[in-house]
């Protein structure tokens, strides 16, 4: 009887066990779901509520943009230059920041959501402190285009900008940068 009464326990210990932590995983996944997207977030975090983001934010930039790649180009390096001028105005140091970004755009411009993540290249930067930062910037900045819908887009960003946007030059002249015309 003793043989078997200490096999028995020993099972009836385990499954109590595994309820429970089946119960803190439950319990986890019912505060996530619970959880809204945080106007800053880094990418991998919130992911249920980051993919329902991106379904409802489906139509992107350059659709926004009627399909023009250099205006849907032309705009998101003028607001990371925006950014990168607005981290000059308040003191904090973009340069050598380099990170996956997605932003969301309410239809009037502002910024609902932007979500980030680090390159393994980038400087050394505390996430908090950047965060902070791209709080500040989006309460402080429009989109410069309406649209009829939410839209995003996810790209890269590196500061400083050294983007160089290229126009057609007349006939026989090759290619000239804004700088140029």
């Amino acid at each position: 009887m003793n043989k078997l009464l200490l096999p028995l326990l020993f099972i009836l210990i385990g499954g109590f066990t595994q309820l429970s932590a089946i119960d803190s995983v439950t319990k986890y996944e019912l505060l996530k779901a619970d959880t809204t997207l945080p106007t800053v977030f880094l990418i991998g975090e919130y992911e249920t509520q980051y993919t329902e983001a991106i379904q409802s934010y489906e139509t992107l930039l350059i659709t926004a943009c009627e399909n023009d790649m250099e205006l849907a180009y032309s705009k998101w390096v003028s607001m990371l230059e925006e950014m990168e001028a607005y981290s000059d105005e308040i003191d904090y140091d973009l340069k050598g920041l380099k990170v996956w970004i997605n932003i969301f755009w309410e239809p009037d411009g502002t910024i609902s959501h932007l979500g980030y993540y680090l390159k393994t290249v980038s400087k050394n930067i505390d996430v908090e402190e950047l965060s902070a930062f791209f709080k500040s910037f989006i309460n402080n900045y429009r989109f410069p285009m309406a649209y009829d819908k939410k839209y995003s887009h996810f790209g890269t960003a590196s500061f400083p900008v050294f983007a160089r946007i290229m126009e057609k030059a007349p006939e026989g002249q090759g290619e000239l940068s804004k700088g140029q015309n």
